[in-house]
Formats: C-alpha cells, structure tokens, sequence
C-alpha cells in the first residue's frame, strides 16, 4: 500500500487527537488548580455536543460557530456548580469528591436522555463530504477545521494563563494556595472561575467533535475515561502534555483502526497508557513530586 495513505490516516489521527487533547486540558486545569477530579468531564463534554446540535438544528448554526454559546453556558455551569457545590468538597478525602462527582455526572447523563432520548444526532453542514489537498494529504474539511478550532482555543487559553493577570493569579493558586490566600487573593472565587473555564473548554471540544461523530448519551463515559488516559500519558496538571497526550492517543487509535481493526483502537489507547505509566509514571511533560 502506498506510504502516502499511511501519512494520510496518521494525519487524520493527529487532527482528531487536537480535539481529544483540547477535551482534556479542561480536565487538567480543573485538576491543576482545584486538585478535583471531575468525574462528570465526559458528561459536560456530551452536552457541549448536544448544545452544538441544538443550535444547528434551530438557528442553523455550524458548531464552530456554535462553539462560544456552548462555552458560555457551560462556563456558567461550572461556575455555579464550583461556587454552590463543589467548592464544599474541596477540602474533604478524595473519595467524598469522587461520589459527588460521580452523582453529578449520572444527573447530567439521565437529564440528557429524558431530553434527547438514546438515538443518535448529527449535525449536517455544507463541507460534510469536502476534502483539502495539502501535498501529499488528503484531510476531510470537517477534521481539519475541528483541529484548527482545537489549536486557536488551545493558543488562546495559554496566552490567557500566561499574560493576564487573572491567569497569573489561577496559576498562583495552584502553585501555592496558601501563600495566595496570605497576599489576598480570593481563592474561592477563582476556583469557580478555573472550573468554569474547564467546563467551557470541555465545551467547545465538544461542539468540535459533533463535526467528527454523532451525538448520543452513551459517548459520555467513553470521553470521561479517554481524558483521563490523555491527562496520565500528558502528565498530570500539564497542560501542553494534555495536547501532546491527546495528539498521541488519536495518533495510536488511527493506526490500530486502519492497520488492524476499528474495535481495537482503545486496546491500544490502553497500550500507550500502560507504556508511559511503566517508563515514565509522572507522564510525558509531567513533573517529579
């Protein structure tokens, strides 16, 4: 077979695993800066995909265009459930935040199928069947610009991190909650802010990935477990090795499902998890504790 189909499938992986990785740095600065893990992260990322398909179906609008809407409710979400729940949790053992989470997350899940039932919903838009020849490659239009969405959301929220004041100040907190709260940061409030922008993320990857697959309740589970592998194989709190993971993840399920078959592909996502677990347990770009 020719090596350019090889490239081709390679680069289609890659550009689903942008969407993946954007999916998980929500999970990782939910992580990074609250230290909860959001049980409920496969759940929320659903229903950005429902809210995607919700505006496509009554105003007719792509899901990228979708995209802000969906990460202004969700953030909105994740704001209040961070300020009126969450926040209540954060202090006590790790398995009183495991069952809230987990309860939040089965309410999330039973409220979108009494909403929209367990069948399939997709979303149609005009380059559905369109392709983009760039050299060798041959990529769909829809996962090329789900991976560009993926990248300019990626950008953005590392640029804010980094340059804003407010970033500096989340950052400061994860860093060293104590000595934030000494110099009069407001804690509280910018967990709820780290947990809104987490679920915004999670969000709009997921209006993204309504270009790439349909939407259905039972998806939720599968991404809550596949944003934790990405998190582990990235590096716990690391934020470029969420991409990174999520790159290498849709990279490995590509091959496995064009080499061998398309229901091995998480046989080998748990493969790259195992791997990196037994060479370097702290993750890729994750640091020693």
């Amino acid at each position: 077979m020719p090596f350019d189909y090889y490239l081709n499938i390679a680069a289609s992986g890659l550009l689903t695993g942008l969407v993946y990785g954007l999916a998980a740095l929500g999970l990782s600065v939910i992580f990074g800066v609250v230290r909860v893990v959001n049980f409920a992260h496969g759940e929320m990322m659903v229903a950005g995909m429902y809210g995607a398909v919700l505006l496509a179906s009554l105003l007719g609008l792509d899901p990228i265009l979708a995209a802000p809407i969906v990460a202004a409710v969700l953030f909105a979400f994740g704001w209040l459930l961070q300020r009126g729940l969450v926040n209540r949790f954060v202090e006590r053992p790790e398995h009183m935040q495991f069952i809230l989470l987990l309860g939040i997350a089965t309410i999330i899940l039973n409220a979108m199928l009494m909403l929209f039932g367990p069948d399939s919903r997709n979303v149609m838009v005009p380059y559905s069947f369109d392709t983009v020849e760039i050299g060798p490659l041959l990529l769909d239009a829809v996962r090329l610009r789900a991976g560009a969405g993926a990248i300019v959301v990626t950008v953005a929220l590392f640029a804010f991190f980094r340059f804003s004041r407010t970033g500096k100040a989340i950052r400061a907190c994860a860093d060293n909650p104590l000595g934030a709260r000494v110099v009069g940061l407001n804690i509280d409030g910018l967990y709820a802010l780290t947990f809104g922008i987490g679920a915004a993320v999670v969000g709009i990857a997921g209006a993204l990935m309504t270009l790439l697959v349909d939407s259905r309740p039972q998806l939720a589970p599968e991404y809550t477990l596949l944003s934790f592998i990405i998190v582990i194989v990235g590096g716990l709190g690391s934020l470029p090795g969420a991409l990174l993971g999520g790159m290498l993840i849709g990279f490995s399920e590509a091959m496995a499902g064009f080499l061998l078959d398309p229901s091995l592909k998480s046989l080998f996502s748990y493969g790259v998890l195992i791997v990196v677990l037994l060479l370097r347990p702290q993750g890729l770009l994750g640091k020693r504790s």
